[in-house]
């Protein structure tokens, strides 16, 4: 095997293992650096076959050198090696471009293994990670619901009113604006509350806002109803 391997990665005791661990396995190791940006200067002037790159750094993490490997030179293999078996850090990493995603206690036989293959083309996870690939690809493969308005259950005359509540109006402005009797409005504040499963027209007007219900343009106030 002649496969020239460039690792970045924080750690120092943890850099000159692996690179004595691959070095005995005949894996060139061009460079073995602990930043982001070393590693984005080795990787323009080395012709490499495969980058080995954590995913916590200081300064520069592994997502940020990821993007700027793969912007200069996207057919650069990149695999992530890592500790994190976060679901978020597994999917941005193959979102944005890495071909591999390996953690750092794997069997250095299986790592080999592993790095062959991603330089053959394919994608490779860590096979205690294909759980949660698998359930972020379920949940991605799902179609979003949408949010349930909450003020579906209201009639078009209260959500009207809740409006007007939500402007901090009073049921006697209410009426006035509505052009029905103060008793009728305090029916269909009590209907809003009953439906909204609330206790009070405060809580009902702070509901409306927080759920964007935009205010009811000014207007002539309609005729009284009968």
């Amino acid at each position: 095997m002649n496969e020239k391997i460039l690792l970045i990665d924080d750690h120092t005791l943890f850099r000159a293992g692996l690179r004595d661990l691959l070095t005995r396995r005949k894996i060139e190791v061009v460079a073995a650096v602990g930043s982001g940006s070393e590693g984005l200067k080795i990787a323009q002037a080395e012709d490499l076959d495969v980058v080995l790159l954590d995913m916590r750094m200081p300064e520069m993490d592994g997502i940020s050198v990821l993007k700027k490997l793969k912007e200069a030179q996207p057919k650069l293999p990149v695999a992530m090696l890592t500790t994190s078996s976060e679901e978020k850090d597994l999917v941005g990493a193959l979102r944005n471009g890495a071909q591999g995603y390996l953690l750092k206690d794997m069997d250095p036989d299986d790592l080999v293994v592993a790095l062959q293959d991603i330089m053959l083309g394919k994608t490779v996870v860590a096979p205690d990670l294909a759980t949660v690939l698998a359930s972020a690809v379920q949940a991605e493969s799902q179609p979003k619901k949408e949010k349930e308005d909450p003020f579906a259950v209201l009639t078009p005359r209260e959500f009207e009113i809740l409006k007007l509540l939500a402007e901090g109006q009073s049921n006697k402005v209410i009426a006035r604006n509505l052009g029905i009797s103060d008793g009728t409005v305090k029916l269909h504040v009590k209907a809003i509350l009953r439906k909204l499963n609330i206790s009070s027209r405060i809580t009902a007007a702070v509901m409306a806002v927080e759920h964007g219900v935009k205010k009811t343009p000014k207007t002539m106030p309609p005729k009284r109803e009968v």
